[in-house]
């Protein structure tokens, strides 16, 4: 097949933006939000049928998620680069780069998932003996972790497969393969605590399970798909020159994430300090409002995709109105999301732990981190869009500067000044306003779509 005759297909390049960045980003938010109900019930029925030291159970699962989300965010940015490469080719028409960004996705991701395995389980016992876990919380913890790095190659195998499926606009697909393997997760989940009475270690081996069959489904239908992202195990070639381009946007995409996650991990060693009941509190609200980030994270995802097919395709002016449309239409869901949460938002962390401290505290954490979602429509939409066009290095440095460094400074400079939750959280809205500020700043100075829409007129 010629390289530049084939048309994939694709329906981003042509027709109203509106409407088809909200039905791309709907079933990403809706997958976002399947995955945490991995964690989350994992949370919850530990909490309400674990047989001893339910808080304690319920501390150790949410002492991991800043781990489990540098690890996963690290590599979620790379598969985000293969989505870029993909998306880019699919505007150029390339059917030949689809098929070889293909195969190296899927082989990098095996390859990253073994190494994580390896490496993690050495370090692991290490990493959380430095995060001022307690004590009596500690070996659970560590129980956890160990299982969850062992099923890492079927969890990075699913998220470059979602990856390479959007990249095409197709959303629903591994919407539909995490719905199953989620129902599942929660049906082993309560098999293993309450039948089994493995509590941790239980929870731990019934996400694993659930990865792995999301993973095994998505690649089922990769192989017999008509559509050009189409894999064939026959003839398996992946390419440098791809996979040079993937790591090129994906390492620092992947730098950008995992930047949220090593924050996060130095402010739960901060809220480590406040002792089980604040540790119990700031789990059980992350599960929450961790939906609401979801679909804000949805459109800032349609926007790299969109804007890397249309950047591929040299339709550069439509570029600059993915953007607007994608900040607009996410803010508004947000919003939305965000006051739908709060008017239930004690039920909802009740669901975790009932215990009124518990439910307190998370409830206020919920507040304040929210405070700040708006400012991380704009951050992510603007390094989104930077992103579609293949800079990826700008926003991962913005990043590092205003999350990570602002983040830091608060923890070790100001908290100790004033050592309670509410305080510490303002962290959250404080760095996400710097941030969106800084890559506000790097959109106007880069002006991608203006330099390449006169690089073409050349």
């Amino acid at each position: 097949m010629n390289e530049s005759s084939a048309h994939p297909g694709s329906t981003m390049l042509q027709g109203p933006v509106w409407n088809r960045i909200l039905l791309f980003a709907l079933p990403v938010a809706a997958t976002g939000m399947l995955e945490q109900l991995f964690n989350a019930s994992d949370i919850a029925i530990v909490g309400s049928f674990a047989q001893t030291g339910r808080t304690e159970a319920v501390a150790a699962v949410g002492a991991n998620s800043p781990i489990v989300g540098l690890l996963v965010n690290f590599f979620v940015g790379i598969a985000l680069g293969a989505n870029v490469v993909i998306a880019q080719a699919v505007g150029q028409r390339k059917p030949k780069t689809i098929e070889q960004a293909v195969q190296t996705s899927l082989l990098l991701a095996i390859a990253c998932g073994l190494a994580t395995t390896l490496i993690g389980e050495a370090v692991i016992g290490t990493g959380l003996s430095l995060m001022n876990i307690p004590a009596d919380v500690y070996p659970h913890a560590l129980q956890y972790m160990r299982i969850y790095l062992a099923g890492m190659p079927a969890i990075l195998l699913y998220n470059f497969e979602a990856s390479v499926f959007r990249s095409i606009g197709e959303t629903k697909t591994p919407l539909l393969a995490l719905a199953v393997s989620g129902v599942i997760n929660v049906i082993l989940n309560l098999f293993f605590v309450i039948v089994v009475h493995l509590s941790v270690a239980g929870v731990a081996i019934a996400t694993v399970i659930a990865n792995v069959i999301s993973s095994l489904i998505l690649l089922a239908i990769l192989l017999k798909t008509d559509k050009p992202i189409r894999l064939s195990l026959h003839d398996l070639h992946p390419s440098r020159a791809v996979a040079a381009r993937i790591l090129r946007i994906g390492l620092p995409a992947g730098l950008q994430s995992s930047v949220f996650a090593i924050a996060n991990i130095i402010i739960q060693t901060a809220i480590n300090s406040l002792g089980t009941v604040v540790m119990a509190a700031s789990s059980a609200a992350f599960n929450v409002e961790i939906f609401c980030y979801y679909v804000l994270n949805s459109f800032t995802q349609a926007c790299t995709t969109f804007v890397s097919q249309n950047y591929g395709a040299g339709q550069f002016d439509r570029c600059r109105k993915i953007l607007g449309v994608s900040i607009t239409e996410g803010i508004l869901a947000t919003v939305l999301s965000i006051a739908l949460v709060l008017s239930c938002g004690r039920s909802l962390l009740a669901i975790f732990n009932s215990s009124p401290q518990v439910i307190e505290n998370g409830y206020w954490r919920m507040v304040i981190v929210f405070a700040g979602y708006v400012f991380s429509v704009l951050y992510e939409s603007f390094s989104g869009y930077l992103r579609g066009f293949g800079i990826s290095l700008v926003p991962a440095l913005l990043t590092v500067l205003g999350v990570c460094g602002v983040r830091l400074v608060w923890v070790f400079a100001v908290f100790p000044q004033h050592p309670t939750f509410p305080f510490l959280m303002l962290c959250f809205p404080i760095s996400l306003c710097v941030t969106a500020l800084l890559m506000a700043g790097a959109v106007f100075h880069c002006r991608p779509a203006v330099r390449e829409k006169a690089a073409a007129a050349q």
